[in-house]
């Protein structure tokens, strides 16, 4: 995974699996990152080819996160599996979901 800041947008990709393994040291490293200058958090999901409850939980908990702060989590290029269990989980409606190239690729 690598995590870089650009002004007040954090920018975080190279993500292959988030799951109940990775979940919770996804959620600690990107929570350190998102220092109070950072407002939003582009997650690039390109790579992921596997994402499960744990994954998403950590999500969502990242989203209400950098909502307290005004911020706002997007989740972009996301492979057609993790669209597809965004979708079987209507959290494609509370997150922004964006196809542009990113920054932070791995």
């Amino acid at each position: 995974m690598k995590i870089q800041q650009e002004g007040d947008t954090l920018f975080v990709g190279g993500i292959k699996e988030l799951d109940a393994a990775s979940a919770f040291p996804f959620q600690e490293n990107v929570n350190a990152a998102a220092t109070e200058g950072v407002k939003n958090v582009e997650i690039d999901l390109s790579q992921t080819v596997f994402l499960d409850s744990c994954g998403l939980g950590a999500l969502v908990a990242l989203r209400k996160t950098l909502g307290e702060r005004g911020g706002v989590v997007r989740l972009l290029n996301p492979t057609p599996s993790a669209r597809q269990i965004l979708e079987l989980t209507r959290l494609h409606r509370i997150f922004e979901i964006t196809r542009r190239e990113t920054v932070a690729t791995g």
